[in-house]
């Protein structure tokens, strides 16, 4: 299914018709806890997110039954399609701001006809008196000024006062940097009469309706767990719902780390903080997992060797891990995705981000091996490695590797990467501000990028020979060059954490290698002008990566802001508007979702005569518009 500038997927789930009853009803009541978190991902990517799908569910529904559409003039019927691509991308966001860009959508149908169609529609599908909600909601549809983006990372502006997401109302970010948060990862903070408070996100608080159905979900899938270790994270992870209290999700996550026995595992609740400009609000996500048994041997391998990993890198002896604790890596099947995850989601995670439980109890990881095959099914025959790369010998090697390197890079990145590397004692975790998250995944993306080329991996049987990093490399600057600005509207710069990673690296190589990496111009024979990464010596690079990963690893282990700025700045912001143009212009003649997402299955359970589940049954046919719409009926408090 395509549009705007998306492709939907399905993933399959291997292996799950071998597991035992139990196993199926485990996963099923933990895919329900899931699912029941979306509204509160919507409402933290903007104050007016859920009223605006809503009313957009309300007015497309309206149209399903009366088939209204086919009646309508091409004029109206142009407008009616430009709604529903509007509120497919609604759908796909969490809210009205772009899951990348965080810039505002623009619609394609006009004020007029959506005023129209809200007045039209049934005063009962409706989640506010109409004219009340026309007054709220259209203009910040309309208005490009208002709110324009969810979050804002320009430099030297008010990160938090130019920000829309739901994290902070009537503050400064001068305001939210000095305020000392009790529950930092689960709290809204709004000022009051010039005084700040805290809106703790539990049972009984914020979000509190929606939490009770996480929660009386987390308890069901208790009666079905594997082991008692598991029923213990449940417990916790319950009282943190109901308390708030950060010492008790602390304790959660450590427990979560002690449990390695059970095949099927979970995450579930307020997790990563990128949302927040400032790194320090989590946005709510879910999902659910269940061991790849054939593909664990390869996470093993790497995770019971992290010690020498450590030991090897190229950063100071005084940043390194004298001992790693707790590694835990595997290669898993998701069998459902809720929140921040879905439907656009990770291929890896390393958890959890607390750097002290990281140093003391270790961390687990994962890289999600069905979403990994289904993005490889999707791109193969598209024509992109032949538009960008700049010779057949690359193509070739690239086919030949490159599926294999992209699971081992996601492999290096989360399971050791993210866990690699110490703070220097005194220095908080989030000393960094708002270029913490990009150091970080620059952090583990250099560790993945160095150790891909290292002769270690041939003597664990993870690389073929020592051929196979060329491709991992050729690859990963070409996206940071050139490929990965197709995501980013023409005359914008890189915001999402991510991106400005993979741009910071790349940048930095063509920078700092005395030529060794290059953009070439091109004129082809019909006269068309052309760049294309060239690398002339891919040992050379990895040399360069190991300068690069030292000297970020300093910066997040001393805490040094003002590193962390420039480098950010310098090298992982800014986009060349005439590349950007000519990248844009390739892309669009492939005709290439630059954005992906998935469709969750479908699962139904099987009870017996005593209430228990005997079976859970799959489907694969629901589309996005019956999954959403089924989503927003089922797990949402009205």
């Amino acid at each position: 299914m395509r549009f705007a500038d998306i492709q939907m997927l399905r993933y399959d789930l291997p292996g799950f018709e071998a597991l035992t009853p139990s196993q199926k009803a485990y996963i099923y009541y933990l895919s329900e806890a899931t699912l029941w978190g979306r509204d509160i991902t919507f409402d933290q990517f903007g104050k007016y997110n859920l009223l605006i799908r809503r009313t957009l569910e309300a007015i497309y529904t309206s149209k399903l039954q009366t088939s209204e559409q086919a009646s309508e003039g091409a004029e109206d019927s142009s407008e009616a399609a430009s709604l529903e691509t509007y509120l497919k991308r609604v759908w796909f966001s969490n809210g009205i701001y772009h899951h990348y860009g965080c810039e505002k959508f623009v619609p394609e149908f006009s004020r007029e006809y959506f005023i129209n169609k809200v007045r039209e529609t049934d005063d009962s599908l409706l989640p506010l008196p109409k004219e009340q909600l026309l007054d709220t909601i259209v203009p910040v549809i309309f208005d490009p000024t208002l709110l324009p983006k969810r979050v804002n990372k320009t430099n030297g502006e008010d990160l938090v006062a130019t920000s829309a997401c739901n994290y902070y109302e009537g503050l400064t970010q001068k305001e939210v940097e000095k305020f000392s948060h009790q529950h930092p990862l689960n709290s809204t903070l709004r000022k009051i009469d010039g005084t700040i408070t805290e809106d703790v996100w539990h049972i009984g608080g914020k979000y509190g309706k929606t939490i009770e159905k996480i929660v009386d979900n987390l308890l069901k899938a208790r009666q079905y767990a594997e082991n008692e270790q598991q029923k213990k994270i449940i417990d916790l992870l319950v009282e943190y719902y109901h308390s708030g209290d950060a010492k008790v999700f602390d304790d959660y996550c450590i427990e979560w780390i002690k449990e390695t026995e059970g095949r099927i595992d979970f995450v579930n609740g307020f997790i990563e903080v990128y949302g927040d400009p400032l790194g320090i609000k989590a946005s709510w996500e879910g999902i659910v997992e269940y061991k790849d048994l054939e593909a664990c041997r390869r996470t093993k391998a790497i995770s019971d060797n992290a010690q020498w990993f450590e030991d090897h890198s190229p950063v100071a002896k005084q940043f390194k891990k004298e001992k790693v604790r707790g590694v835990i890596a595997n290669a898993v099947c998701a069998a459902m995705i809720g929140g921040d995850e879905y439907p656009s989601t990770a291929i890896g995670i390393n958890l959890p981000n607390a750097e002290w439980i990281r140093a003391q109890y270790g961390s687990k990881s994962v890289t999600i091996s069905n979403f990994m095959k289904a993005y490889d099914e999707a791109s193969k025959e598209s024509g992109f490695l032949e538009e960008f790369v700049s010779d057949a010998d690359t193509i070739s090697m690239i086919r030949k590797y490159g599926e294999q390197c992209d699971s081992l890079h996601t492999d290096l990145h989360e399971c050791l990467g993210h866990g690699s590397g110490k703070l220097l004692p005194g220095v908080s975790q989030d000393a960094l501000k708002a270029y913490g998250n990009t150091i970080e995944e620059a952090r583990a993306d250099l560790f993945a990028l160095y150790y891909i080329a290292d002769e270690k991996l041939l003597d664990l049987s993870l690389v073929p020979d020592m051929e196979a990093y060329k491709a991992s490399y050729y690859t990963y600057i070409m996206n940071g060059l050139l490929t990965q600005a197709v995501r980013i509207k023409e005359g914008s710069d890189y915001e999402e954490a991510h991106m400005r990673n993979r741009a910071l690296i790349a940048q930095w190589a063509l920078h700092h290698s005395d030529g060794n990496v290059e953009i070439r111009e091109v004129t082809t024979a019909d006269g068309e002008t052309k760049h294309y990464v060239v690398i002339h010596d891919y040992e050379k690079l990895r040399t360069s990566f190991g300068i690069l990963l030292a000297e970020i690893q300093r910066i997040k282990s001393e805490g040094d802001y003002e590193a962390a700025r420039d480098m950010v700045e310098t090298y992982g912001v800014k986009i060349d508007p005439t590349l950007h143009h000519e990248t844009l212009l390739r892309y669009k003649k492939l005709n290439i979702a630059p954005y992906k997402g998935f469709i969750n299955p479908k699962m139904t359970p099987v009870f017996d005569a005593q209430g228990q589940i005997t079976d859970v049954t799959l489907d694969f046919t629901e589309t996005m518009e019956q999954q959403m719409l089924r989503y927003s009926t089922d797990y949402s408090i009205h």
